[in-house]
């Protein structure tokens, strides 16, 4: 039997901690009640602690360094936030989970249901990544690639055929866009082989011209042709007994055509400029991003070539059609530059990866991770990566929302509406008046702020009295903002 998980409950209103303790209706649960901050932090330095509700801030519980205290004893905590029902303590609380790492807040009264609700969902998004930290490690031992992962079907299809033919000596064509990891496939596959301690030597035959490339392949004799003052030996031979990768052989011409079918068929070839006969045993992977059997339709392939090329085929999903696997790349990608870059970048925040799940990614893994080292590398020493963070073509990016004309009461209750509680009484959510304001689900927190503030002075005349009232928030924090955002 699995040993039960402790959910530590912290808050100084006796009756709530009991109420929160009764709702939880878990049995693989042990629950800790404590009635401040002292008795929290004994609890999380001498247990492990599962899941953190407490309060965001009380006067015996500053629940944000809670917070950070037990996210440095268990990264993977869930913490679920309850606050007052005033916008600065839901802006607070927003804020917690973009840039402390809480899951989740329940405004007060707390409705017990909603308790329930947000508990499984702290505890499958806990599962989850627990299962998704397991199958890395997995994917880390056996094939040791950054950037070759995922959990979708689409990605275990690929990692399924990968065990079954690495084994064997077949030619192996992996088909794909650009971009989705086809030489990390090839390599995989190699890692898994019987020749894992042999060579693997890659060639990208779009890159270079045909006489190049036929030098490239198969090497040349002293005196070959203008320039060759010395005997080079061709990527074949650097391959002997290990894996030649070809990338993207739909781009090479009819003559190399045929003298590679020879080395498919017979294992030999000689240099070029030269009568000796070179024997090779060498395992082929190609890949391309072309429709080969297109190109042979169209009598711009050769179609025995074709085939003694796909005699397997592993076709590479784009990530678009995977974009299950995107959070896992970006925790992968994240790892691999802060040890690159000395970062300590700890993670990303929900609402940057909104963006990147909303995005397109036409350049596929490639492209995604060449997103996360700029943001990486751009982003100040320990920080969550937020939306500030991200480029500006994906912010922009024609899938993602445009902009809209939302009261701002609105834009809160469709974001967090399975979160907050109704009020007995009217809130001052309820009472804010329906301004109309420019603002889109991903735009920070500090311009939706501005927003919020410029346009409160409009409809109060530039009182600031009524305005710091209808926002909950004193004069002189109101002062201070209208001066930050140069309102004045």
């Amino acid at each position: 039997m699995n040993e039960r998980k402790l959910i530590l409950i912290a808050d100084d209103e006796k009756r709530l901690r009991e109420n929160i303790s009764y709702a939880i209706d878990d049995d693989n649960y042990h629950i800790v009640l404590v009635p401040n901050e002292t008795e929290a932090l004994n609890c999380i330095d001498n247990e492990f602690v599962d899941i953190l509700i407490v309060p965001l801030k009380t006067n015996e519980i500053d629940g944000i360094h809670l917070l950070e205290v037990a996210k440095q004893r268990n990264p993977d905590v869930g913490v679920i936030l309850t606050t007052t029902q005033s916008i600065a303590d839901t802006d607070a609380a927003i804020k917690a989970m973009n840039q402390a790492g809480a899951h989740y807040f329940l405004s007060k009264p707390i409705n017990l249901d909603q308790l329930n609700a947000v508990l499984k969902k702290v505890i499958d998004q806990q599962r989850l990544a627990s299962e998704n930290k397991q199958l890395q490690q997995q994917l880390d031992s056996k094939f040791g690639l950054v950037g070759f992962t995922g959990h979708s079907a689409a990605m275990h299809e690929v990692y399924e055929t990968i065990t079954q033919i690495a084994p064997a000596k077949t030619t192996v064509l992996i088909l794909g866009e650009s971009g989705t990891g086809k030489e990390l496939a090839a390599r995989a596959i190699h890692l898994s082989s019987p020749r894992r301690d042999k060579p693997f030597i890659p060639i990208h035959c779009a890159a270079l011209t045909e006489s190049l490339l036929e030098s490239e392949l198969f090497g040349h004799e002293r005196g070959a042709f203008t320039g060759a003052t010395s005997v080079k030996r061709g990527r074949f031979e650097l391959a002997d007994g290990g894996t030649l990768f070809l990338g993207e052989v739909g781009e090479i011409n009819h003559e190399i055509q045929v003298k590679l079918l020879r080395v498919l068929d017979a294992r030999e070839f000689e240099r070029v400029g030269g009568e000796k006969t070179y024997h090779v045993d060498v395992r082929i992977i190609a890949a391309t991003n072309r429709n080969l059997l297109e190109a042979v339709q169209n009598g711009e392939y050769r179609e025995d070539l074709y085939h003694r090329l796909s005699v397997v085929t592993i076709n590479m999903p784009p990530l678009r059609k995977r974009k299950e696997d995107i959070p896992l790349l970006v925790d992968a990608f994240i790892n691999e530059f802060n040890e690159e870059n000395g970062k300590q970048i700890s993670g990303i925040t929900n609402q940057a990866m909104r963006f990147l799940m909303r995005y397109d990614w036409r350049g596929n893994v490639r492209e995604l991770k060449n997103c996360i080292e700029g943001m990486v590398v751009m982003a100040r020493p320990n920080k969550i990566l937020d939306v500030d963070d991200l480029p500006e073509h994906i912010l922009m990016s024609d899938t993602n929302p445009t902009t809209q004309i939302l009261p701002v009461h609105t834009l809160v209750k469709r974001e967090f509406s399975p979160f907050l509680t109704p009020a007995p009484t009217i809130s001052s959510m309820d009472a804010f008046p329906q301004t109309q304001l420019r603002v889109h689900v991903g735009m920070s927190l500090s311009d939706i702020e501005q927003e919020v503030i410029r346009e409160t002075l409009k409809y109060t005349n530039n009182n600031k009295a009524k305005t710091a009232r209808i926002l909950g928030i004193g004069k002189r924090t109101l002062y201070r903002k209208i001066e930050k955002y140069g309102l004045c």
